[in-house]
């Protein structure tokens, strides 16, 4: 009785930490292991953890339990033989790109399919997301596609003032040449303003002048030599 009851206890266990697993990942991949040997499959449990993969082999009615009635139950049709599940943190293209590597080294490693984001993922999916570049590599492509535009903005904004400026003069130029003549009050602005400066000068001075050149009156004589 004691037996049954830790048993029990340990698939309630393992249901539980599938769930987790699978809740918490970006995307689960199904692999069949069948013929591969203890050593082969630490190898890939290493391989996996280095790019952000997590490889757990449970049975495959406790993870049906798990993954029952959810958004992660299409994977049951990949549930068939002895399965693994590589829980994906991160990466899914460099997960991929791993598991496909060893599995041309180890024949007897067979990718079945995947979830990520509600959708399956068949063995041809997960294959070209194995042939995408490096999530950095795209991120770096993605900045210098959205930079090129906006430089090529920043040398239009800075060229536009100079462009208007050299239009408007060959625009003024070409009508001139043609015998048109500027507008009356744009043309006798700066002949008034130049003909002003002159005349104020001239009105500052003549007070000047006029005070310079005035005679002074004759003192008048004492009263005594006026008697005299």
């Amino acid at each position: 009785m004691a037996t049954m009851n830790a048993q029990r206890t340990h698939k309630v266990e393992v249901v539980d930490e599938v769930k987790t697993r699978v809740g918490a990942a970006t995307a689960s991949i199904v692999s069949e292991y069948r013929g591969l040997t203890t050593a082969e499959l630490a190898e890939l449990r290493g391989t996996l953890a280095a790019v952000g993969g997590d490889y757990r082999i449970f049975k495959n009615t406790l993870v049906r339990l798990a993954i029952a009635d959810g958004e992660y139950q299409p994977l049951s049709e990949y549930l068939n033989g002895p399965t693994a599940l590589t829980f994906v943190q991160g990466d899914i293209s460099a997960v991929a790109k791993a598991l496909r590597d060893f599995s041309r080294n180890n024949p007897l490693l067979v990718i079945k399919g995947g979830l990520a984001d509600g959708s399956l993922l068949s063995p041809g999916d997960l294959s070209a997301l194995a042939d995408l570049p490096p999530r950095e590599v795209l991120l770096a492509r993605l900045a210098g596609a959205l930079a090129a535009p906006m430089q090529q903005m920043a040398g239009l904004l800075q060229a536009l003032p100079r462009n208007m400026a050299y239009g408007l003069s060959a625009l003024i130029d070409q009508r001139q040449a043609g015998g048109e003549a500027l507008p009356a009050e744009e043309a006798a602005a700066p002949a008034e303003a130049e003909a002003a400066a002159p005349a104020q000068e001239a009105a500052a001075a003549e007070p000047v002048e006029a005070a310079e050149e005035a005679p002074t009156e004759p003192e008048a004589a004492p009263a005594e030599e006026a008697s005299e």
